[in-house]
């Protein structure tokens, strides 16, 4: 049964139906669902990223709305400021770090929505950094060694 969009507001600072994700300190808010689409909120503090990965089945955007992120882009290092959006198609390596001093707000999506829901569900509050990529990888999310990070 496919998942429609419903209608409405997310608002701001919360996610669809007040949910959230805390996955590896980052916070995560849902905000449109359905099996077309996925959007998501990320709040990154100083410091944080998310290593480089591939969505084999998923054409990934990021609107920066607050601060800076410097992005590893297909082996490519680029900065994305407010404002800017990122376009990520499937199977193009990348990954998102908050080397500047202030607090990062962004939209993300993915299309078609695929698991990523379920997989941010499974990832919520899980701190092993080796068991997320194991997760990661059972729901089309493919993680790359860490060298693939510098």
């Amino acid at each position: 049964m496919a998942r429609e969009l419903e209608k409405g507001i997310t608002r701001n600072g919360s996610g669809v139906n007040g949910k959230s994700w805390n996955i590896l300190g980052q916070v995560y808010f849902p905000k449109a669902v359905c099996e077309s689409t996925f959007a998501f909120e990320t709040n990154s503090e100083p410091g944080q990223f998310v290593p480089v990965h591939i969505h084999p089945t998923q054409d990934e955007f990021i609107l920066v709305q607050e601060g800076e992120l410097d992005l590893k882009l297909d082996g490519e290092w680029v900065k994305a400021q407010a404002g800017d959006l990122v376009r990520m198609p499937r199977g193009i390596p990348h990954g998102y770090f908050n080397k500047s001093d202030k607090p990062t707000r962004a939209l993300f999506w993915v299309s078609p929505a695929g698991m990523l829901e379920q997989l941010f569900e499974k990832l919520d509050n899980l701190g092993d950094p080796e068991e997320v990529v194991k997760v990661s990888a059972e729901h089309e999310v493919q993680f790359l060694p860490p060298a693939a990070n510098e």
